[in-house]
Order: C-alpha cells, then sequence, then structure tokens
C-alpha cells in the first residue's frame, strides 16, 4: 500500500490535490494510505517551500500546484 501525504495549511488547492490523488487511485484500484498534513513542522521537514506538496513513500514528488492526472499515475 502506497503511503501518501499532502502537505499544506488545508487551502483549497491543498484539498483539491488531496481528492484527486484518492480519486485516481480509487480509478486505478490501487490502495493507498492518504493522509493531510497540515503542521508546518512537518512540511519543514520535508523542506517543502511550496504548497500543496506531495510526499509518496516518504519522499517529496512534487510541490507548488496541483499535479496532473499522469504524474499521480507515475506515483501510482
Amino acid at each position: 500500500m502506497k503511503q501518501i501525504k499532502v502537505l499544506g495549511s488545508g487551502c483549497a488547492k491543498c484539498v483539491k490535490t488531496a481528492a484527486v490523488i484518492q480519486a485516481i487511485a480509487e480509478e486505478h484500484g490501487v490502495p493507498v494510505n492518504l493522509v493531510k498534513e497540515t503542521s508546518a513542522e512537518v512540511m519543514m521537514n520535508y523542506g517543502v517551500m511550496s504548497t500543496p506538496a506531495v510526499v509518496v513513500d516518504e519522499v517529496v514528488v512534487h510541490s507548488g500546484s496541483i499535479p496532473d492526472r499522469k504524474k499521480v499515475e507515475s506515483w501510482l
């Protein structure tokens, strides 16, 4: 199971990012553990300066915008 974290303040883009990832994972039948993380301390620990950011299996794979479908599919 993929461990995915969406890092952000809870803004609309962060919420949309989590929803997009969840929907695409369900479409492909890929089980994911999706966590929304809003702690500034956690974001700093990952070195994230712009949100939303996505962490897959403890590796930052995206930051600064809502990821497109192809990117999300590549993570799954």
